[in-house]
C-alpha cells in the first residue's frame, strides 16, 4: 500500500471542502522508458486499491492484464475506508476498523460531518495522483460498475490522456433503478438505532441489510434458487438461502463501514455525464474517441445488458461483447477468466 497526500484545499463538487485528502494506492509492474504502458483500473462500491487480489484473472501474473508487460495503478475511492480519506479517516495511521489515528499520521474522522462527494470528485482525486505519479497518458482505463462510473467521466474530463477503454457492467448515468435501490440501502442504515453514532461500529446491523438488499440485485433469482434450494422438503426454518444472506451481511460488517457505504451510495446516485454537458448523453458519448470495449453480463439485473448495448451504440470506436453467465452483476467479478480472454483478444487486435 502506497499513500499520496495533498495538502491542497481540496473543493467538491457538491459544496464545501476538505482541507486536503490522502488517496491510498497499490501499483504492480513498472513504467516502461517512453511511459506508454500504464492501466489504471477503477473499483466499485466496497473494493480497495489491491486490484490483483479482487480481479484474478483479469488482472495480475495469470491476468490479461499482467505486471510483466503493464505498469498497473489502482487508487482507493474518495470516501472509502480503506485508507483514502472518508467519513472515518485515512492514511498512514488508519487501524483495522477505518479509524484514522492523527497521532500516526492518519486523519481524524468527521463520521456524518463528511460532506457529500460525486463521482467527479474521485475522478479528481485520481488526476491528482495521476500528475504525482508522473504519468501522462493513460494507455488503458478499466472499470466495472462502479469502477465504469469513473472511468466514463475519467475519459470525458481527460479525453487527451485516456487512450483506450474497457467498460463492463456499467452505464453513463445511474439509473432510477440504482438510485431506488441505493435509497432503500440507506434507510436500512438509517433504521439502526447506531446511526450517527461517532463511532466506527455504528450503523452496522443496517449495513447488514444494506447488504442483503444489494445481494439481491447482485445476483438474481436463477442464481439463488440454482444455489441456495434446500434439498429437504420436511425444514421449517434454516434456510440455506436465508443463511447465505445472513453470511454476506456479517462478512460486509466486518470489512466496511457503515458511514462510508451510505456516503458512497449517494456519491453513485450522482453519476450522470451528461451533467453540465447539455444533459445529452447521446451526445457525449459520441464526442468521445477513446477506443474501447464494452462488455455486458447477460443476467445481470442490476446494470443491465441494455445500458452496455446503448453506450456501444453511440460510442464512435467502440466493440461490445455480451458474456452469458448466471451470475448478474456480479459476473464481472465471477467471470474472470471469459473476460480475460476478450480483454485479450481485443488488445492484441491493435
Amino acid at each position: 500500500m502506497n499513500y499520496f497526500i495533498s495538502e491542497d484545499l481540496f473543493v467538491l463538487e457538491a459544496g464545501g471542502s476538505l482541507p486536503g485528502i490522502t488517496i491510498a494506492y497499490h501499483t504492480y509492474g513498472r513504467l516502461n522508458a517512453d511511459r506508454s504502458n500504464v492501466v489504471w483500473v477503477c473499483h466499485a462500491l466496497t473494493a480497495n486499491s489491491d486490484v490483483a487480489r479482487w480481479w484474478p484473472g483479469v488482472v495480475g501474473e495469470h491476468g490479461a492484464i499482467r505486471p510483466e508487460e503493464y505498469f498497473i495503478v489502482c487508487a482507493n475511492i474518495l470516501g472509502s475506508c480503506y485508507g483514502s480519506t472518508g467519513p472515518v479517516g485515512a492514511g498512514p495511521g488508519v487501524g483495522e476498523n477505518g479509524v484514522g489515528r492523527p497521532e500516526n499520521g492518519g486523519e481524524r474522522a468527521l463520521y456524518s460531518a463528511f460532506p457529500m462527494i460525486t463521482i467527479r470528485d474521485m475522478v479528481r482525486a485520481h488526476i491528482l495522483l495521476r500528475k504525482h505519479l508522473g504519468i501522462g497518458k493513460v494507455h488503458l482505463l478499466m472499470g466495472g460498475s462502479m469502477g465504469g462510473y469513473q472511468a466514463l467521466e475519467w475519459a470525458v474530463i481527460e479525453a487527451g490522456v485516456i487512450e483506450r477503454l474497457f467498460l463492463i457492467a456499467t452505464s453513463p448515468t445511474e439509473s432510477a433503478w440504482g438510485i431506488a435501490v441505493h435509497a432503500a440501502q440507506r434507510l436500512a442504515i438509517e433504521a439502526d438505532t447506531s446511526w450517527r453514532d461517532r463511532s466506527p461500529e455504528a450503523g452496522q446491523k443496517g449495513l447488514k441489510a444494506a447488504r442483503a438488499i444489494g445481494i439481491l440485485t447482485y445476483r438474481n433469482y436463477g442464481i439463488m434458487v440454482q444455489k441456495q434450494t434446500d434439498m429437504d422438503a420436511e425444514k421449517l426454518d434454516g434456510y440455506r438461502a436465508a443463511s447465505y444472506i445472513e453470511y454476506q451481511g456479517k462478512k460486509l460488517v466486518e470489512r466496511f463501514n457503515a458511514y462510508c457505504y451510505w456516503l458512497l451510495t449517494k456519491a453513485m446516485d450522482s453519476h450522470h455525464i451528461g451533467r453540465e454537458r447539455g444533459g445529452d448523453v447521446e451526445a457525449v458519448l459520441r464526442g468521445m474517441k477513446q477506443k474501447t470495449l464494452i462488455i455486458g453480463i447477460t443476467s445481470d439485473i442490476l446494470c443491465p445488458v441494455a445500458e452496455q448495448r446503448h453506450m456501444a451504440e453511440h460510442l464512435p470506436d467502440s466493440r461490445f461483447i455480451e458474456i452469458d453467465s448466471a451470475y448478474g452483476h456480479d459476473g464481472f467479478m465471477v467471470e474472470g477468466d471469459k473476460i480475460a480472454n476478450h480483454l485479450r483478444d481485443w488488445l492484441s487486435a491493435g
